[in-house]
């Protein structure tokens, strides 16, 4: 059942008439729904200007699906008979309902211009679209016509992934699958009304923020605007796909991606100058005990200041995940994903030490003095995390600050080193195996391409350690929102559309102007 509010007006040579305009201008979309029908269609004043009328519409038996663009109500004006409309082109029966009174009508419905689209449920809407024009409108119902295997107005899962497949050039293999899994995901399995996601596209494509809010609640159809933001996710897509999905890869950086800017938080409150504090006393006394300014960089320092911070480096974001995991078993609540986040981020540094120990195997004294080291900062790091894990994050993101100052300097000493020198043979030397495959730096990526990934991967820890300090406890992990990683897919499938409809307009106007010509 679906309210409609068409709008009723005499009908001009038949005053006892009256026409029934329900084409958006009214084209009503029909969708079979078990053994009803669904009128899709737009709030509209009903009889005498009231404009808080509406009618329901249900019919008895499924139809074959069938858009009516305009009909005729052949009835009296009398308000006091029940109605039961005929219509013949469809042989079934309507009831009708004003929501003003209670009075029932009975008219008898002629079917003048129906359209019967067979098994088409996709008809042009009329919606209060913000970006998308009727041209690119079209296109995209016509696309998702195409891939509506079952005909029945939904998109599910799998006629997603038929849809992103067609756009090849958009979309990779892997995001077609990764996309497809977080939609069957994010909407537990139910397929999305046509109508909902054009919404959805055109939210995305105007960029306006379509995650502000939770889930859509049982039976809820339509996204709650309100100053151009959804409370609610168009699509009804939730967060729960977070608690066990996760798809970042440090993989595949852009050439602008790895020029990194150098940035700093200035503390704001006590706790942050506390950690920032803390961070500047650690870098003074690891500067001092290890040399670091004193002398000319080398490979040999550069290598033994990389793998023991490495193996530090590593505990704060596998300390976060236990905790938060033990904490979400504790209270029986979700994460929002923040702990695989924090998982990936001890394995990312897990992954800068496997790859450095291939350019340099520490001695029994530096494995030793990395034993204690743990032992030391795992246990301390841990206890401050259960006391204040806002305070825990900044330090963190402070210490990534320094580590990017520290790769920016390392890179910078490769790139100016001397022709010949040992450090400027990192310039071309091989990188690791491990890291070729980590970072996709091909077949020929070099010790420096490493130290820029590195980087990279450095300034993105710093990031998300500032953004994550002191937010609620429900937070989604900012690395991966399924609402905004959906919303980047359909912005991007519409900006496909568009760049299509674009260039075919240009070759009907140059194939216009060469026939002119002629």
């Amino acid at each position: 059942r679906q309210t409609l509010t068409p709008a009723i007006v005499p009908h001009p040579t038949n005053p006892s008439s009256h026409t029934v305009s329900i084409t958006m201008t009214l084209e009503a979309t029909l969708l079979r729904h078990g053994s009803r029908l669904l009128l899709t269609s737009k709030r509209r004043p009903l009889i005498n200007g009231s404009t808080k009328s509406c009618v329901s519409w249900t019919r008895a038996a499924a139809p074959s699906l069938t858009t009516i663009k305009h009909h005729r109500f052949n009835s009296s004006s009398n308000n006091n008979n029940n109605i039961v409309g005929n219509l013949p082109a469809l042989h079934h029966h309507y009831s009708h309902h004003d929501s003003n009174n209670n009075n029932n009508h009975r008219r008898s419905i002629h079917s003048s211009n129906i359209t019967n689209l067979g098994k088409s449920a996709i008809a042009s809407p009329t919606l209060n679209l913000r970006t998308l024009t009727p041209t690119v409108r079209d296109a995209i119902l016509s696309d998702l016509n195409q891939v509506d295997v079952d005909k029945n107005g939904i998109i599910d899962s799998e006629e997603l992934k038929i849809l992103l497949s067609k756009h090849a050039t958009s979309f990779s293999d892997d995001e077609v699958v990764e996309l497809t899994e977080l939609f069957y995901a994010s909407t537990g399995g139910h397929g999305v009304e046509v109508m909902r996601f054009l919404e959805a596209l055109d939210a995305a494509i105007a960029e306006k923020s379509t995650s502000g809010g939770g889930e859509m609640s049982e039976g809820e159809t339509s996204p709650l605007v309100e100053e151009g933001k959804f409370k609610t996710h168009p699509l009804g897509i939730g967060t729960c796909a977070s608690e066990y999905m996760f798809s970042k890869t440090h993989g595949k950086y852009t050439p602008e991606q790895l020029e990194i800017e150098l940035t700093h938080v200035p503390p704001v409150t006590t706790l942050d100058k506390g950690a920032l504090f803390a961070v500047k006393c650690f870098r003074f006394g690891f500067d001092q005990a290890t040399g670091w300014n004193r002398g000319s960089m080398t490979p040999e320092k550069i290598l033994n200041r990389a793998i023991f911070l490495e193996t530090v480096a590593a505990i704060p974001g596998m300390v976060a995940a236990i905790i938060r995991h033990f904490r979400s078993l504790r209270n029986m609540t979700r994460d929002g994903g923040m702990l695989n986040m924090f998982l990936e981020e001890a394995n990312n540094e897990r992954m800068h030490l496997l790859t450095f120990i291939r350019l340099k195997d520490p001695g029994m004294i530096f494995r030793a003095a990395v034993i204690g080291a743990q032992g030391v900062f795992a246990t301390g790091f841990g206890l401050a995390y259960v006391a204040s894990p806002a305070f825990c994050h900044r330090f963190v993101g402070y210490i990534e600050e320094e580590a990017v100052l520290t790769y920016t300097k390392i890179i910078k000493a490769i790139e100016e080193a001397e022709e010949g020198s040992e450090l400027a043979q990192w310039k071309a030397h091989p990188a690791p195996k491990i890291a070729k495959g980590y970072w996709h730096l091909g077949e020929n990526g070099t010790v420096l391409d490493v130290m820029k990934a590195v980087r990279a991967d450095e300034a993105e820890h710093r990031d998300v350690n500032h953004a994550v300090s002191g937010v609620p406890d429900d937070t989604v992990n900012p690395l991966y929102d399924p609402r905004e990683r959906l919303d980047s897919m359909l912005a991007k499938y519409v900006r496909d559309i568009m760049e299509r409809e674009q260039q075919e307009k240009g070759d009907k106007k140059v194939a216009a102007t060469s026939t002119s010509s002629l």
